[in-house]
């Protein structure tokens, strides 16, 4: 083990732990006393608060103003943040995120029950590409550097943006960047995997007052109420989007969901990922839009009829 890596470690052990002995130490690293006195001078000389206690029950602690406060996180707090953390390890992509569950991880008890609680996510190869994106992003909103990119929207519009980036944003399942758009003059959030040509400027900018709590514009589609019918077998992913109180026994086979969505092809496109799981039944004006959606789908393939 290097110096460094053994530095660390006594750290976690006596965030961990009162008062560890001397021997304790170069047993656990299988070192010298010698070193690990060398060591405890090192982390003092760094100002870490290191202090020795003498006698038979001896061995060295580390001050409690530099623990976290017991009363105000138990070990199943703790516990608690070190399953979340885990979980999202995938999602956050950083080093500083590993090397605090490697923290949370020295103060915990070893004798709780871990993994009580597992977070699975897709590793998606798209969420690796984009991972130079996120840290020069997060490099520019640290130094306060204006980043410049080209943005392309929905409709495969591209623009040349500059902007003063504040935040980095994870939503269902993208990454966002929200900043002040000196084109557009405007608070906005751009969604990372449409930024292309990402470059991190030299100059600075001066953070605007209040930058952090505006609200970046972003069009609210209008939501319309629909009713439909839906099989068991998808009636768990309503109640986890909608709630239990959006769903009724309609007959033996089907359930009756009242639920709300944006008359628009998001809208769309989300009840059509159900397939024949789902029937809209009201309003009439609704199940015609969507009806002339499905229609132009299938001309699509209308050619493998011929």
């Amino acid at each position: 083990m290097e110096k460094v890596e053994r530095l660390i470690s006594i750290i976690m052990i006596l965030l961990k732990k009162d008062i560890v002995s001397t021997k304790e130490f170069a047993q656990l690293f299988n070192v010298s006393k010698r070193t690990i006195l060398r060591d405890m001078e090192t982390l003092s000389l760094s100002n870490i608060p290191i202090y020795s206690v003498h006698g038979i029950h001896g061995g060295y602690g580390i001050m409690d103003e530099y623990k976290v406060d017991k009363r105000l996180l138990s070990s199943s707090d703790l516990e608690n943040i070190l399953t979340a953390l885990g979980g999202l390890e995938q999602i956050l992509i950083s080093e500083e995120v590993e090397v605090t569950i490697k923290k949370i991880e020295a103060m915990v008890s070893p004798l709780s029950l871990k993994g009580s609680v597992r977070l699975s996510f897709y590793d998606w190869e798209g969420r690796s590409e984009i991972l130079q994106t996120l840290k020069t992003c997060q490099e520019s909103i640290l130094g306060k550097k204006l980043i410049s990119f080209d943005y392309i929207d929905k409709n495969g519009m591209i623009t040349n943006r500059i902007v003063e980036p504040y935040q980095l944003h994870y939503s269902e399942t993208s990454w966002y960047l929200k900043g002040f758009c000196l084109h557009r003059q405007s608070y906005r959030a751009f969604k990372l995997s449409r930024i292309d040509n990402l470059n991190m400027n030299e100059d600075t900018f001066k953070p605007r007052d209040y930058a952090l709590e505006q609200e970046t514009t972003r069009y609210q589609p209008q939501l319309v109420a629909i009713k439909a019918l839906i099989s068991p077998s998808i009636k768990d992913q309503f109640i986890e989007r909608y709630g239990r109180k959006s769903i009724s026994i309609y007959n033996s086979e089907y359930f009756l969901a009242t639920i709300y969505v944006p008359q628009n092809h998001i809208g769309f496109q989300f009840l059509a990922g159900f397939g024949t799981n789902l029937e809209i039944v009201e309003p009439e004006s609704y199940v015609e839009e969507f009806r002339n959606y499905l229609y132009k789908m299938v001309e699509k393939y209308s050619y493998l009829e011929n």
